[in-house]
C-alpha cells in the first residue's frame, strides 16, 4: 500500500471495526511510523472523521460512538464508474485549485462502501498509475469560477471577469460565455468578449475573478463550443504557421494530426495534388487531397508525423520544413544501408 491516500483510507476501515487501536498496532498495519499515523489522523479529521485519543496504558485512537455512517449502496461497476471518474478528474489535472477535493470526495465515498468492495477499491487505488500525472494543483481552474461560469452559460448570464494573457497582460472585459469545454488537463470557456467583439477562447485558470451581471444574452443555435476551441488552439499564434496538403483519408490523417493540433479540410484537385512521387503507394478509391493547418513553436516533430502517414504530401508553408524533411530522410537512409549496430 504506497499511496498516502490509500493508507489513509485503511485507517478508517480498521476504525470502522470498533475499539481502541493503539498507535503501534495501526503503525505496524499500515507500515509507517507514530508521526504519520498521527498525521493520517489529522486527514481524517479535516474530513470531518471524529477520531478520539484516549490516553493512557491501552490508549490509542477510536472512532467516537455511535459514529457509523450506513453502506452506500452502489454496484460494482457504479462504485468503481464513480472512483475512476475522481481519479480521472485529479491526474488529468481538471480538478479545482484545491489539490485535495478529489482526494477528500474519494475518501468520502470510500467510508460508505460496503466492506467487501471497499477493499477492492483500496487496491485499485494502491495499484494505478497514469502515464501523465499531474500534480501541479494550480494547473486547474478554481472550483468557483468553474462553476460560476458554468451557471451564467446555462442561464445565459454575460460575466465580468478579470483575466491574465499568455504574456502575463491583465484585462477585465465581459463574456458572454456560450460553453465549457475540457481538452488536454485544460478548462477553456468560449464566448462573445466585448473587448475584441469577437468569439474568443479564454482559459479557465487564467481568468482570476469572476462576477454574474443581472443582464442576459442570446446564443447562436448553432455554435459548437467544442469545435471553436480546438480550432483555435490549432490557429494559436506560434512562431510557424504551418500548411500542407496531403493525400490520404480524413480518419488517417486524424491519427496523427488529432484535433486541437491541426485543423484538417478537404480541397480541391490541382495539377500538383495529382502528381505522384516516384514509387508512392497508389491512392485507394476512398482518399482526398486534405490541407493541413497549424502552428507550431518547433518544426522537428512534423517530418516524422508525415513519414508515419506514408501518404503523397505537398509543403505551402514554411519552407524551412522542407529542410527537416530532408534532414529525417537522409538520417533514416543512412540508418538503412548500416548492416549492424556495431562501429
Amino acid at each position: 500500500m504506497s499511496r498516502p491516500t490509500a493508507r489513509v483510507l485503511a485507517l478508517l476501515e480498521i476504525l470502522q471495526s470498533g475499539g481502541v487501536h493503539p498507535i503501534a498496532d495501526l503503525a505496524d498495519r499500515l507500515g509507517v511510523d507514530a508521526r504519520t499515523v498521527r498525521r493520517y489522523v489529522d486527514h481524517l479529521a479535516d474530513l470531518d472523521v471524529p477520531v478520539e485519543s484516549v490516553r493512557g496504558r491501552y490508549g490509542g485512537y477510536r472512532l467516537a460512538r455511535g459514529y457509523r455512517i450506513p453502506p452506500l449502496m452502489l454496484t460494482d461497476d457504479e462504485a468503481l464508474a464513480t472512483l475512476l471518474g475522481l481519479m480521472t478528474v485529479r491526474r488529468a489535472g481538471l480538478s479545482t485549485t484545491s489539490a485535495t477535493a478529489a482526494d477528500v470526495a474519494t475518501a468520502k465515498l470510500r467510508r460508505v462502501l460496503p466492506q467487501p468492495l471497499g477493499r477492492r477499491l483500496d487496491a485499485l487505488l494502491a495499484t494505478a498509475q497514469f502515464t501523465t500525472p499531474t500534480d501541479d494543483a494550480a494547473a486547474g481552474p478554481g472550483g468557483r469560477v468553474l462553476l460560476t461560469l458554468a451557471e451564467a452559460a446555462w442561464d445565459r448570464h454575460p460575466t465580468e471577469i478579470w483575466y491574465c494573457a499568455r504574456d502575463g497582460r491583465r484585462s477585465q472585459r465581459v463574456l458572454h460565455p456560450y460553453g465549457l469545454v475540457a481538452h488536454s488537463g485544460r478548462w477553456y470557456a468560449a464566448g462573445a468578449d466585448s473587448t475584441s467583439g469577437e468569439v474568443r477562447t479564454f482559459r479557465v485558470d487564467r481568468i482570476e475573478h469572476v462576477r454574474v451581471l443581472s443582464s442576459s444574452f442570446d446564443q447562436p443555435t448553432d455554435f459548437d463550443a467544442q469545435a471553436h476551441v480546438l480550432a483555435g488552439l490549432a490557429e494559436t499564434p506560434w512562431t510557424h504557421d504551418v500548411s500542407l496538403r496531403v493525400q490520404a483519408t480524413h480518419d488517417h490523417i486524424r491519427t496523427r494530426f488529432p484535433e486541437g493540433i491541426a485543423i484538417v479540410d478537404e480541397v480541391r484537385p490541382t495539377s500538383q495534388t495529382h502528381t505522384q512521387p516516384e514509387g508512392s503507394n497508389e491512392p485507394s478509391p476512398d482518399e482526398s487531397w486534405f490541407r493541413i493547418r497549424l502552428r507550431a513553436e518547433r518544426l522537428e516533430w512534423i517530418p516524422p508525423l508525415l513519414a508515419a502517414l506514408n501518404r503523397p504530401f505537398v509543403v505551402e508553408r514554411p519552407a524551412e520544413l522542407r529542410g527537416h524533411i530532408a534532414d529525417l530522410a537522409q538520417r533514416l537512409a543512412q540508418y538503412a544501408s548500416t548492416n549492424d549496430g556495431s562501429r
